[in-house]
């Protein structure tokens, strides 16, 4: 997560946060809803969290990448998300260097793993319906747990190597602390593609890819649907037609993560070139941390396995003896 260096032309006492233009009233209302927004970003994570891990049925390669964005976007909710809303509302930062050190290297690891998951995402998807039978063969649990492994560490080293490499600056100019980034030249062409232009790419290309797959598919079951077809014929078009669904709610997950992420980077990328207020940047990050409470609703408003997993849960049939076989997918 690179935050770019902000316009301090708002310039404050040194010492005193600015004063809060709200009332007591319309004050603690934004503590209130911002400890709900939490909760719900956590609640709603740990629920797809608890779902993958626990019925065996979802224990498949995909599914691998779903827990990996879940996990991602738990932290995301447990520990950017109340630091994040509280440098909104208190206007400054107000928690020291030590803690702007480390929320900007979990941000900024959390941030990458979310964008790697879902460009993984993207590579399975379009594996997975440009060669089926490929794709059964290769593509195990084990080959996907390797590669969410491989996913975690990389975007640790590299977060670390950024914290590392350029300074983190606690600035006193316009409240008594605002924690920045500030990346040298090679670093930030650096960041920019490897944080941006690269997995930006690969999601666009690939979902692309990926429609059109299913358009041609869409065509092959029509043309099986007007013919008497054998039983392997069926099969062929039932497994097509959930590969389609899952490209799907996939796509629409990929797309509003598209819509969290770009404002946050194209403000990034424009940042040397106009002047950009730091209330605009903390509310372009907010919205960046909002994907993380919306992929939970999303799951739920369009997978019937949530929806059914989510009962299970609830009821607590999860502790049955037997409840790891239950069919949660029909």
């Amino acid at each position: 997560m690179n935050l770019t260096e902000f316009n301090q032309s708002d310039g404050c006492d040194h010492f005193s946060c600015p004063e809060r233009s709200v009332s007591p009233a319309v004050y603690i209302l934004l503590y209130v809803c911002s400890a709900a927004v939490v909760l719900l970003t956590m609640c709603g994570n740990l629920l797809v969290i608890i779902s993958v891990l626990h019925f065996k049925q979802l224990h498949t390669p995909t599914n691998m990448l779903v827990l990996s964005l879940a996990v991602s976007d738990f932290l995301v909710g447990a520990l950017v998300m109340p630091s994040m809303l509280i440098w909104l509302i208190e206007s400054c930062w107000i928690f020291g260097r030590a803690f702007c050190i480390c929320f900007l290297l979990i941000g900024g690891v959390l941030t990458c793993l979310s964008i790697y998951n879902i460009a993984l995402i993207a590579v399975d998807r379009y594996l997975a319906l440009s060669n089926p039978f490929l794709y059964t063969n290769t593509v195990t649990k084990r080959t996907m747990c390797i590669f969410v492994y491989s996913n975690w560490c990389i975007c640790l080293v590299y977060n670390a190597a950024l914290c590392y490499f350029n300074r983190c600056f606690v600035n006193f100019l316009s409240c008594p602390e605002e924690c920045v980034y500030f990346l040298n030249e090679t670093w930030t062409v650096l960041d920019l593609i490897y944080s941006f232009i690269f997995p930006l790419s690969v999601i666009i290309i690939l979902y692309i890819r990926v429609f059109v797959i299913a358009k041609k598919h869409a065509t092959a079951i029509r043309d099986l649907n007007n013919h008497t077809r054998p039983k392997t014929q069926k099969i062929t078009s039932h497994s097509m037609k959930s590969e389609r669904k899952a490209a799907k709610v996939l796509g629409i997950l990929v797309s509003v993560f598209l819509v969290c992420l770009l404002p946050y980077f194209m403000c990034s990328l424009l940042g040397n070139v106009i002047e950009i207020q730091a209330e605009t940047i903390k509310k372009l990050l907010l919205i960046l941390c909002f994907n993380s409470t919306i992929n939970p609703v999303i799951y739920a408003l369009f997978y019937p396995w949530f929806q059914k997993c989510i009962k299970l849960i609830i009821t607590l049939q999860i502790f049955r003896t037997d409840s790891t076989l239950i069919k949660v997918i029909s």
